[in-house]
């Protein structure tokens, strides 16, 4: 990966890591291992196989975990604090070359990108969740999963390409901004009367 085609990477792994973060980190990992992807040498402890496998793992259970409903909401909520720090070390790791102050913008830059995301997909959630039939909830989970490690995979052969789609998500969020405000508050909301319930039923 050349340096200049670098940013445009990040902009889109940032993307993929607000809306499935382990997906995000094993496919990079598996990427690097394969030789598709060549990560800066900040970045290499993320081609280890006990990364990768670690990642694998909370991937399975997420993949399980996102699909039941009303626990959904606790786990996302909890792994706002997951996906936008590692992001942001992700791109913290990348930018290893440049000067501190720049290390930092990009590091600022590659959570607030994976806050977006998260952002959207809450605000993607707040409107499926009142569905009563569980199949859209699932169906959307699985797009959400299935776009994390496309993203991913299509920035390391088409980083610009990839960067493009990710500014047009990133604009489709920044139009609905008050709609993630919304979902975000819900969300943890929700999060706090399902932890309530399980606390008052045990």
């Amino acid at each position: 990966m050349s340096s200049p085609a670098r940013p445009a990477l990040l902009l889109a792994t940032s993307f993929a890591a607000g809306l499935n973060v382990y997906a995000t980190v094993a496919t990079l990992g598996l990427l690097s291992r394969a030789q598709v992807l060549v990560l800066p040498p900040a970045l290499h402890p993320v081609a280890s196989w006990y990364v990768i496998g670690a990642c694998v793992a909370l991937f399975l259970v997420e993949f399980f975990a996102d699909k039941i409903p009303a626990f959904d909401l606790v786990w996302n909520a909890l792994h706002t604090f997951v996906r936008i720090p590692v992001a942001a070390l992700l791109a913290w790791g990348a930018a290893a070359q440049l000067s501190p102050g720049m290390q930092l913008l990009a590091a600022v830059l590659g959570g607030g990108i994976a806050l977006a995301a998260h952002g959207g997909k809450m605000a993607a959630r707040l409107a499926v969740t009142p569905s009563p039939e569980p199949l859209s909830n699932i169906g959307l989970s699985l797009g959400e999963d299935a776009l994390a490690v496309f993203l991913t995979w299509f920035a390391s052969q088409h980083p610009y390409i990839a960067a493009a789609i990710v500014i047009v998500a990133l604009l489709m969020v920044v139009l609905m901004i008050r709609w993630v405000i919304r979902a975000m508050r819900s969300l943890f909301r929700g999060a706090e009367r399902q932890i309530a319930h399980t606390s008052s039923a045990a």
